[in-house]
This record gives C-alpha cells, structure tokens and sequence, in this order.
C-alpha cells in the first residue's frame, strides 16, 4: 500500500509542486490537500493518513499548532514539516513538539521523498542543510560538538552505529537490514540510547549524533 499523505501549504503553487514531486513516486499518494492548519487537522482525523507535510507557516492555525493537535488526536499520523531558511524560532519550537522531520521547501525534491518514507517507516528525517542549521542554534557546531561527544562516549559501539543511522533518517527496518539485525534487536538498542542520552524521540537523537560527528555528510 502507498504512503498516504496529507499535504498542508497556504500558498497553492507551493502545494502543486509537492504534490508533483510525490506524484512522481508510486509508493506516496496525496490522500488531501488544506491551505490552513485548522483545515489540515481536520483532514487529518478523517483521513488517519500516515504523514501529514505541514507547511510551518499557516493562517487559522500555524504548522506547529496543527502538528501538536494531529499528535494528540491521531498518534499514529507522523508530522514531516516544511520550512525555509530564516525560521530559526519556528525550528527550535518543532524540536520541541517533537516533530517526526524537517525538510527545506527550496531543498533537493528527493530529500522530500525520502522524508516521507522515512517517517512512514517510523524514522527521522532532516534535511542535511537544516540539520546543520539546527545544530548552530544555541551556541554553534564547534562548541556543541565536544558537549556531544561526551555524551555518546558511553554508547557502545553498536549503539553509536544505530544512532549514525537513526541521524542518517533511516527506519528500524533500514537499520536491521544494513547491520543485519532483527527488527526487535533495534527496538531495544533505541531504548537503551533514548534512555542514556536522556533523548526524547528520533529527532532528538538524530541532532545529537549529528552534533557528535556520527553523520557522514
């Protein structure tokens, strides 16, 4: 079965080449389209689609409100926001809700279609550049890096590959098949890493290995 999507944008061109792009790939189907939060909850608990791609900035209801009332009205919908570059205060509050990824609107369209899945899947996504950007906020890459380091330094060294691939985007099934686990076996890993790194979701860990250097770029 496909990736069913809803997609939520206030500006109508940007929602047709989202939904170009999704169209491109069979696995994804855009079930719903809104130009305004409140419409996109509202899509959201008809539908019970698996990724809701939310625009941050919306009348009625901005993208983060939306993403947090969907997160207590329909858990099992992973919230994918769209962001540009400037929204530093909108970024640092949707670490804060706990949203699923980040991906930039002017970004490699194939970076959008790996955001999906990846979240569908149960994973993070990030968009390298907003990863980055994510990463400078609150003091700077040089001096968080250290910080980070030392926190990831009790990890053992299975647990440092699974939270590499954790920042990398990928699912627990992605994960299980390159280090060639069985799915449960990554579960457990997961929650021994949240647990000792003090992380609440995907998201936050995936920061944190970005910040520790365990990402390729």
């Amino acid at each position: 079965m496909p990736v069913r999507v809803v997609l939520a944008d206030d500006e109508a061109m940007i929602r047709a080449g989202v939904r170009a792009i999704l169209a491109a790939d069979p696995g994804i189907e855009v079930v719903a389209e809104a130009g305004d939060g409140r419409a996109a909850v509202e899509l959201v608990r008809a539908h019970r689609p698996r990724v809701a791609l939310l625009d941050i900035r919306m009348p009625r209801l901005d993208g983060l409100s939306a993403a947090a009332e969907i997160r207590r009205l329909v858990p099992q919908t992973a919230t994918l926001m769209l962001t540009t570059f400037g929204e530093d205060d909108h970024i640092g509050r949707a670490l804060g809700h706990g949203a699923s990824g980040f991906l930039l609107k002017s970004g490699d369209p194939r970076e959008l279609i790996a955001g999906v899945h990846a979240v569908a899947d149960g994973g993070a996504y990030l968009s390298p550049r907003v990863a980055r950007r994510v990463i400078e906020l609150g003091g700077g890459r040089l001096t968080r890096r250290p910080a980070a380091r030392d926190r990831t330094a009790g990890l053992t060294d299975r647990e440092r590959e699974v939270l590499a691939l954790v920042g990398a985007g990928l699912s627990n099934a992605e994960i299980a098949r390159r280090l060639h686990l069985v799915e449960g076996t990554v579960k457990t890993y997961l929650t021994s890493i949240f647990t000792r790194l003090d992380v609440r979701n995907r998201v936050q860990a995936a920061i944190l290995a970005y910040e520790a250097g365990l990402v390729e770029r």
